[in-house]
């Protein structure tokens, strides 16, 4: 269960997190936010960013070994990889209509996949 605790709290970590940093942007291109000093930005961002450590702290400390957790540091980052790219690509394609996938963007969606294999390898 804690595996399954630690991926839930990653990916939910992970959706505010994309929100926090390109959040502005979407916000930005509806012109809700084009005229917000870059400080009021920063503060929208960090205000979403504080729910984003709110889950992740947690899930890195169900999840890491030596408190019990199934999982060794690089694995916990190269998960964290995986779901902030996979939750990025769904926000990026839906929100910015502008963005599409490539070839190459599948390619390197391999490579990560390949990561996760080879860093549980024993």
């Amino acid at each position: 269960m804690k595996a399954f605790y630690t991926i839930a709290l990653l990916i939910i970590s992970n959706i505010f997190m994309t929100f926090a940093w390109y959040g502005h942007l979407k916000l930005q291109e509806m012109k809700i936010s084009t005229h917000w000093p870059i400080y009021l930005v920063i503060l929208f961002s960090w205000s979403i960013a504080l729910f984003e450590y709110a889950c992740q702290v947690p899930a890195n400390r169900i999840g890491f070994h030596e408190n019990g957790g199934p999982f060794s540091l690089m694995q916990l980052k190269i998960i964290q990889e995986v779901i902030t790219l996979i939750i990025f690509t769904v926000f990026t394609t839906v929100l910015f209509k502008g963005e599409s996938l490539h070839w190459n963007h599948l390619a390197a969606f391999v490579c990560l996949v390949l990561a996760v294999y080879f860093v549980f390898m024993k």
